[in-house]
């Protein structure tokens, strides 16, 4: 568990790579407001459903990829291996990505990106394990975790900038020179796993691969409260993509803030979350183990009052300041998910049960941005001039405030489990000394 001093840069370039490939995931939500790239790939602007379905195939493929090559990329290549591939594999799309015309080969290259980086918290979160012990591993996680926020706070005036600087296939072609330039060779010079782990031992063959990884998902799939935590990461990344893909057309659009506005604005939430990952992940190592489902369930309500003072308030920066703050408190309750899973699962199971989790959470989360954009198409078209745009997106925004009375649910389940399990250890423990 105790690595030398060099695992920090492991961390750090998780950090940037996790940054790079959210700029990859949300460069689509800002192009769609763009009649240019709208033409080219066949779609009209009123068609939320079609466009909002950009953002779902690409978690489709993230979550199938998550879920099932996960536990192939820890049997058979390694975390670093695995890494290298995926950065080779999704900058390569995300290249050729201008030269596809048409929507349906544009959804299937979402897809393909999806896959491409399907296992990559999963490796982190393996990496973590093998060289952070559970009392910890808040800090790494929540500097992995504040990958995220970076990503998504650089990545809209970024691609705000390209889009009005330039044509839209420059984005494309900038981010697979990050995939390639900078990210592969940091992987290269500071990604190491322990060698001495049992679980690391490469197969020797096709066959040995398939049984480890099948052992590995048996494995996995005991982790101890498995189901309550991937419901929960389910709806606390279906808030995520829900509000990260549908921020900008709902700026520009509801609030009527111009492409350039719309650009800054859209990244100030993020860097309130990269506050937030921090700070939480300074809280979870600072509480006790026990009390840690406390920080879903006030996190949550959080999130849930701040997008509801969101889509009320007339002042169109007083809304955006309101999804600053509802960021902000997703952002606490970020790192606790990979620190509990890393807390309940085996070292040799954390990658695959962290693939389970986040694998079925990102393929049920990934649902959300289509959900809302079809919401906001039938609502505006219903309420006609008199509502609109504003209409649908208020009641595409709203459906956000449900996924956090789950997370707030399941956050209580796992309080009362923890609880129970500690009461029952230490009822068996005082058992054994008076015997």
């Amino acid at each position: 568990m105790k690595s030398n001093s060099g695992r920090w840069y492991g961390v750090i370039t998780l950090f940037v790579i996790v940054a790079i490939s959210y700029i990859d995931r949300i460069n689509i939500s800002v192009l769609i407001t763009d009649p240019a790239f709208l033409a080219h790939i066949g779609i009209a602007k009123a068609d939320r459903a079609s466009q909002g379905f950009l953002a779902t195939a690409f978690m489709l493929g993230y979550g199938i990829s998550a879920f099932i090559f996960t536990p192939f990329c820890a049997a058979l290549f390694g975390v670093r291996r695995s890494l290298i591939y995926g950065l080779i594999m999704w900058g390569l799309v995300t290249f050729l990505t201008p030269y596809f015309h048409g929507y349906g080969i544009l959804v299937a290259s979402r897809i393909l990106l999806g896959v491409a980086e399907g296992p990559l918290f999963s490796l982190a979160s393996s990496y973590i394990k093998a060289h952070f012990a559970n009392h910890e591993n808040g800090k790494p996680n929540s500097f992995v975790n504040m990958g995220t926020g970076l990503g998504l706070a650089l990545g809209y005036p970024i691609i705000g900038y390209m889009l009005v600087s330039f044509h839209w296939e420059v984005s494309f072609y900038l981010l697979a020179l990050l995939n390639i330039a900078l990210g592969i060779p940091l992987v290269m010079a500071f990604v190491r796993m322990p060698k001495m782990a049992a679980y690391m031992d490469r197969p020797n063959s096709v066959g040995d691969a398939v049984k480890q990884a099948g052992d590995i998902i048996r494995g996995a799939l005991k982790t101890r409260n498995l189901l309550v935590i991937t419901i929960l990461t389910s709806a606390a990344l279906a808030y995520l993509w829900g509000s990260s893909n549908w921020l900008p057309a709902y700026l520009k659009d509801a609030r009527g803030f111009s492409i350039k506005e719309m650009g800054w604005l859209a990244s100030l939430p993020q860097y309130a979350l990269v506050l937030a990952v921090l700070l939480g992940g300074i809280i979870i190592d600072k509480v006790e183990r026990q009390r840690v489902p406390f920080i879903f369930m006030a996190a949550s309500v959080g999130v849930a009052l701040s997008v509801l003072l969101a889509i009320n308030v007339q002042n169109p920066y007083m809304a955006a300041y309101s999804l600053i703050a509802a960021n902000f408190f997703w952002g606490l309750l970020s790192p606790a998910i990979p620190s509990t899973v890393q807390y309940y699962s085996r070292p040799e199971h954390t990658a695959s049960a962290f693939g389970v989790v986040n694998g079925t959470g990102s393929l049920v989360a990934g649902f959300m941005p289509a959900i809302m954009g079809g919401v906001i198409s039938a609502v505006a078209a219903g309420s006609g001039a008199s509502g609109g745009a504003g209409a649908g997106f208020f009641a595409g925004f709203a459906l956000l405030i449900g996924t956090q009375m789950v997370v707030f649910i399941c956050g209580f389940i796992l309080w009362l489990r923890e609880r129970g399990y500690t009461q029952s250890a230490q009822s068996e423990s005082q058992g054994v000394v008076t015997q």
